[in-house]
C-alpha cells in the first residue's frame, strides 16, 4: 500500500450498533451495481441525508455488528462510492467484512475507540493506530495481514487479480 492509502484522515459520521445492509442501501435501490448511483442512497435507511453530507475522505464510525443482514456487495459499494475512506466499528458481520475487503474498502475493527459525528480522526493502517484528533483519544487495532493489505491497496480482489495476470 502506498503512504496515501496507509494514512487516512477525515471527518466522522457516527452510527449505532447493528446497522444492517438494508439500512446501508435499502433493497429498493438494488437495481444497479454502479457505485456512483448506489452512493446517492447510501445509509438512507438510517440517515436520509447522509449522501448529501458526506465528503470524499470521511470515515464511518459505528458500534457492534456493522453490516449485518443480507449478503449484498451493494452495501460496501455504496459506502465506497460515497467517498468514505474507511469504516471503523467495534465488530463487523463476517460477510460484510469480506465484501468490503473484496472491493478494497478498509474496515477497522476496534472495540475501544470512541468518536462522534463531526470529529476528525486519523488512521494509520501500517501501525494499527487510530486517533481522535478532536478529543486526543487514541487506540490500537490489529493490522491487516499482508495478503489483505495487498487486496485493499489494489482497489479490491478483482483489481488485484487483474494486476497478477498482467504480471504487475
Amino acid at each position: 500500500m502506498d503512504k496515501k492509502q496507509l494514512n487516512i484522515k477525515g471527518k466522522v459520521f457516527k452510527f449505532a450498533d447493528s446497522v444492517d445492509t438494508d439500512q446501508i442501501i435499502p433493497a429498493r435501490f438494488l437495481d444497479t451495481s454502479d457505485p456512483e448511483q448506489l452512493a446517492s442512497h447510501c445509509m438512507s435507511g438510517v440517515d436520509e441525508d447522509f449522501s448529501s453530507k458526506v465528503k470524499p475522505g470521511d470515515i464511518i464510525v459505528a458500534g457492534k455488528n456493522f453490516g449485518c443482514g443480507s449478503s449484498r456487495e451493494h452495501a460496501p459499494l455504496s459506502i465506497k462510492g460515497c467517498g468514505i475512506a474507511a469504516v471503523v466499528a467495534e465488530s463487523f458481520a463476517r460477510i460484510f467484512f469480506r465484501n468490503a475487503i473484496n472491493i478494497g474498502l478498509p474496515i477497522i475493527e476496534c472495540t475501544d475507540f470512541k468518536a462522534n459525528t463531526g470529529e476528525e480522526i486519523s488512521i494509520d493502517l501500517e501501525k494499527g493506530h487510530i486517533e481522535n484528533l478532536t478529543t486526543g483519544d487514541a487506540a490500537t487495532f490489529s493490522k491487516f495481514p499482508e495478503f489483505l493489505s495487498k487486496i485493499i491497496a489494489s482497489g479490491g480482489l478483482m483489481e488485484k487479480a487483474k494486476k497478477g495476470v498482467a504480471g504487475e
